[in-house]
């Protein structure tokens, strides 16, 4: 990248033109699906949050205001001209990035910092994913009080059964319902923009919102309440950062298009009639969406509601899964039962625990605030926190690795840095009122994800100490034991030295197969690793070969599938004749000067209740043999 290169002239991830139609409709039920059901609490929640603005022009006029030019600078200019270019070998998301950053700067000081900045934000899009789906059901839900009042009573009951059934489905996979997602949502948002345009034409003086001066003027006439506001209005771009976790599944273009021809302007002119039908009637602020409607048509909205935030809540909890294992194959987390819901798709895995966890989460979420107008209190904090730490991270990339100058890069970045911290303060606020859940959510997961890289980390090189090289073991195993037919995997963390399984084989069994491969399975900070960098194999002597598999971060690790597909010393691998041997290691802990207690009593916890290699790595049931062993880190 040549010095002085313009920001938004980064690299570019792979054009697909060849399926942009069938792109551009997944991306609108996928990607856009959270940021798409903010109308239905986002204003409402502006006026009737704890610092209660009057319902008047100045005030209607610059909340609108500040949302339209929050989604033109957050939105469309960061995250759809500048992010979608941060691509990861076509992938996206704060790994993705933080994986890109890392890989292009080697080793630098400040690089431990931004590693766990990368992981902090990863650990509040799981506070996200409690209070999108319960927020989303719930405000729509409430709908049925605009149409019915005496059915306040089923509003928490009937949210709460539509959450447990839309967890309750997801090990079904996505696939049949996903065929659905896109076109529902492009009927949605055509709907959202009808109505807007109704309430518009009947005051069309609305529009004059979208001049940045009712900004001013806000904030000139009330500052501090601006201020409180900007708590509520940034609920209007939360979601905003799928655009960039999705782009690997479906490309910068599409998402781009969609957004520009059909997302931001359903979304402005939904505003913008929210405003229209307010001004006109102040009382309609308790619930300006459904009140847009005509009598007749407002339960036909609420089901159209129901399904929009359904498919946005599914979005969101795909993401916590596919989050996870990308942390997983990161080594920020341990090993969990990952269960692939595609024969075709890769990405359309489900895991249990997480998927339970978070049920459980949200329905508690639902049950204790009972209303939408609450939980917005709650919401917005991982939200922001997200996106300054991506501007942080964009700041970064753009000096670092893009080596753009820094006239160029200055003037965005600042506006980023301004727009994100005002937000982010402004959320601040709202800790006590239920801001500290998915606080407190993402520092429990942030707390557990650098435990156990620190564990792992440690407990590598304790088993390193004072390992054998491998060439010398072989020359003095060859000579001392017995050789049996098949052949032998010993897997190994490390790649270099014996593991310890191969050692306590020797001592207990004092036999060898006619084959021993030490197997090393790493992932590399790429999503996808090609056929030709899969496999390298190394001959030690004596009927000893060491090989390494590499997979990328998006990648299932099938490690027999693999296998079957190379030979090692001219001979290609037999499941039925072949073993596999796994170390497991109990950990004892030592008051050492590596980890607090604390965190090494929570480290063997996960160590324990970590899914075991063989079923990680989809090895043969019968043909593995575990040998554990005591450690202390």
């Amino acid at each position: 990248m040549a010095d002085g290169q313009p920001l938004t002239d980064a690299p570019q991830c792979p054009a697909r033109t060849d399926r942009m139609p069938t792109l551009a409709l997944g991306a609108v039920g996928v990607v856009f699906g959270d940021i798409g059901t903010s109308p239905i609490y986002a204003l409402k929640a502006s006026f009737l949050g704890k610092h209660h603005m009057p319902v008047d022009m100045l005030h209607l006029y610059g909340v609108i205001s500040l949302i339209f030019w929050t989604m033109a600078i957050i939105v469309t200019l960061k995250y759809v001209l500048v992010m979608l270019r941060a691509d990861n070998h076509g992938e996206g998301g704060s790994f993705a990035l933080l994986a890109l950053i890392t890989r292009s700067t080697e080793k630098r000081r400040w690089t431990a910092g931004l590693v766990l900045m990368g992981v902090f934000a990863a650990s509040l899009f799981y506070g996200d994913s409690i209070i999108t789906p319960a927020i989303s059901v719930l405000s729509a839900v409430e709908g049925l009080v605009v149409v019915e009042a005496r059915l306040a009573p089923l509003v928490v009951p009937l949210a709460i059964g539509i959450l447990i059934g839309l967890f309750a489905i997801q090990r079904r996979g996505t696939a049949s319902v996903g065929r659905v997602f896109g076109p529902v949502m492009v009927f949605y948002f055509l709907v959202l923009g009808t109505l807007g345009v109704v309430h518009v034409a009947q005051r069309p003086e609305v529009l004059m919102a979208l001049s940045p001066q009712w900004i001013v003027n806000f904030v000139a006439d009330s500052p501090s309440k601006a201020f409180l506001a900007l708590g509520a209005v940034v609920l209007a771009v939360t979601g905003s950062e799928a655009i960039y976790a999705d782009m690997g599944h479906f490309g910068r273009r599409p998402i781009a298009l969609t957004w520009i021809y059909l997302v931001f302007p359903c979304l402005l002119l939904n505003y913008l009639g929210q405003c229209a039908l307010v001004l006109g009637n102040p009382a309609a602020v308790d619930n300006p969406f459904f009140k847009m409607a005509p009598d007749m048509l407002r339960l036909p909205l609420v089901v159209l509601a129901t399904a929009a935030t359904i498919i946005a809540s599914q979005a969101v909890i795909s993401g916590a899964f596919s989050v996870t294992r990308q942390a997983i194959q990161l080594g920020f987390m341990p090993r969990m039962d990952i269960e692939h819901t595609s024969a075709s798709a890769a990405g359309q895995i489900y895991l249990p625990s997480v998927n339970w966890a978070l049920m459980v989460m949200v329905v508690l979420l639902v049950a204790t605030f009972g209303a939408s107008r609450h939980l917005a209190a709650a919401y917005g904090m991982a939200a922001t926190g997200t996106m300054l730490i991506t501007t942080v991270m964009l700041s970064v990339l753009a000096m670092r690795v893009w080596k753009v100058r820094l006239l160029y890069a200055a003037p965005l970045l600042l506006l980023f840095l301004a727009v994100d911290l005002a937000y982010f303060t402004s959320n601040l606020t709202k800790l006590a009122s239920g801001g500290w859940v998915p606080l407190a959510t993402g520092l429990a997961i942030f707390t557990a994800l650098t435990t156990w890289s620190r564990g792992r980390m440690l407990l590598r090189q304790n088993m390193a100490d004072g390992a054998l090289p491998v060439e010398i073991f072989a020359r003095s195993a060859n000579s001392s034991t017995q050789r049996v037919p098949g052949t032998a995997i010993f897997l190994s963390a490390a790649a270099a030295g014996v593991p310890s399984a191969l050692l306590h084989n020797i001592k207990h069994n004092k036999v060898l197969h006619a084959r021993v491969v030490l197997l090393t399975v790493l992932i590399d900070e790429v999503p996808v690793v090609s056929a030709e960098q899969r496999a390298q194999i190394r001959d030690v002597g004596q009927g000893f070969y060491r090989l390494t598999l590499r997979y990328g971060f998006l990648e299932h690790t099938d490690v027999p599938a693999t296998l079957t597909q190379i030979s090692v010393g001219g001979e290609h691998f037999d499941m039925m004749k072949t073993s596999f041997f796994l170390s497991r290691q109990t950990l004892v802990p030592a008051s050492k000067p590596g980890m607090a207690l604390w965190r090494e009593r929570l480290f063997g916890w996960m160590l324990r209740n970590a899914t075991s290699a063989m079923e990680f790595f989809n090895l043969p049931v019968n043909r593995v043999v575990e040998l554990g062993s005591q450690v202390e880190i």
